[in-house]
């Protein structure tokens, strides 16, 4: 590490370098397509994927933050047609990625055996006969859905419900075993959200198959844990070791290393950041805009709001997920978008998407302390018309906004939640 005095950034600075990292530094393109999908992909790295779909599927939504109105059947056939743009692996959760990303994560498929969840293990270690045939099978015949393979086997064993509550037969946990090991991937997903399993080799582009399928010409260890926290630490502009090592998933093992290798190498810079009393790092490259006009609702797992203490530290927004939390002891909702506008997240709204109605419905709006005045809400108004237009729905704007004073009584009325 390099003995200098580390570089000291303003709270509001390494807020707008954490923005303009995150494709916040622009403004919203006019007619977005392919280039402008690529270039959020480039600089956020990881999608997450997930499957409540109460406002829209959550992989939509960062495009959507940091573009405007786009047309979804882009990114559907960036992740669906050959040559693919992104592909899917367990990222930081389940995640849209970069292929040249994908033979970064091998360290993760090789321990596939050992921490991939429960199910999925036991099928390998119980049943090698089972996987070995299904894999035959996709590589024969896919992509193949989980049901497609369960028909074509006759194997739809009794079903059981594991400890996550979703109904797998043995078929799905040896495919998905075989999606964490890396010998499947996914050609893509249908209207119903299955996975469409392939061999790698029908899925990732030429550019990157022969790299990414010979074990041998894969980077090592070391090397993958060096270019995953660069592009963590591209992402987040500044970070602590934390943010940079939580970003791909990655343990203090494999990641304190790497940041001490960049660090001396001059990609990552020590900074001190005001308020936050963890040491940083400022990738070289970073912008550092004096301002950010940003204008965006998040979806609730976009990548700028991942790192809790982070977002806390830099934007005293304190968030919280709450879909897993029992009705009565929500504070704010049940899937609450944080609105970003400036370069400060000033509310949470709790959103979704009446399909029957045709309208997008503003379950609830909590505001944070000293916003919510009128500029505020023409802001937020115009944002959700904008939003709503997008899925196809009417927006009744003012439904649930909430001033400030009943935010604190919401707050002061439910326990707190982690």
């Amino acid at each position: 590490m390099s003995d200098a005095t580390p570089l000291r950034l303003t709270r509001p600075a390494a807020r707008r370098i954490a923005l303009a990292a995150q494709g916040f530094g622009r403004p919203r393109p006019t007619r977005p397509g392919t280039r402008d999908l690529q270039r959020v992909l480039d600089a956020v790295a990881v999608v997450q994927i997930d499957s409540v779909n109460v406002v829209v599927r959550s992989q939509y939504l960062p495009f959507y933050s940091r573009l405007g109105p786009y047309d979804r059947a882009l990114l559907d056939r960036a992740r669906d047609v050959a040559p693919r743009r992104v592909v899917e692996y367990w990222a930081h959760e389940a995640s849209l990625v970069a292929p040249t990303t994908w033979p970064l994560l091998d360290f993760r498929m090789r321990r596939a055996r050992s921490d991939a969840w429960g199910g999925m293990r036991r099928v390998a270690r119980d049943r090698p006969d089972l996987v070995a045939t299904v894999l035959a099978e996709v590589a024969a015949a896919g992509p193949m859905t989980s049901r497609e393979v369960e028909a074509a086997l006759a194997h739809d064993l009794p079903r059981g419900r594991d400890e996550w509550g979703w109904n797998w037969s043995l078929v799905k946990s040896a495919l998905e075993h075989l999606f964490w090991a890396g010998e499947l991937s996914s050609a893509g997903r249908t209207a119903q959200f299955e996975r469409r399993y392939a061999v790698p080799a029908r899925v990732l582009p030429p550019a990157v198959r022969a790299e990414a399928l010979d074990p041998a010409r894969r980077p090592g260890d070391d090397e993958a844990f060096r270019r995953l926290v660069e592009l963590a630490a591209r992402a987040h502009g500044v970070g602590s070791e934390q943010c940079l090592r939580d970003y791909f998933r990655l343990k203090p093992d494999q990641a304190r290393p790497a940041v001490a290798a960049l660090v001396a190498d001059g990609t990552l810079l020590p900074v001190t950041v005001e308020g936050w009393h963890r040491p940083a790092y400022l990738h070289r490259d970073a912008r550092r805009p004096r301002r950010v006009a940003a204008r965006a609702l998040l979806s609730p797992f976009d990548s700028l709001v991942w790192q809790r203490e982070r977002v806390r530290a830099l934007f005293g927004f304190d968030f919280r997920l709450e879909i897993y939390v029992p009705e009565p002891q929500r504070v704010h909702g049940y899937y609450v978008l944080p609105f970003l506008l400036g370069d400060e997240l000033v509310a949470r709204v709790d959103l979704k998407s009446d399909r029957a109605a045709g309208v997008l419905r503003v379950r609830r709006c909590t505001w944070e302390d000293g916003r919510g005045g009128a500029s505020d809400r023409a802001e937020l108004e115009a944002e959700l018309a904008t939003f709503a237009q997008w899925l196809g729905l009417a927006c009744p704007v003012h439904a649930g906004l909430e001033s400030p004073s009943s935010r604190d009584s919401h707050a002061a009325s439910r326990p707190e939640r982690t």
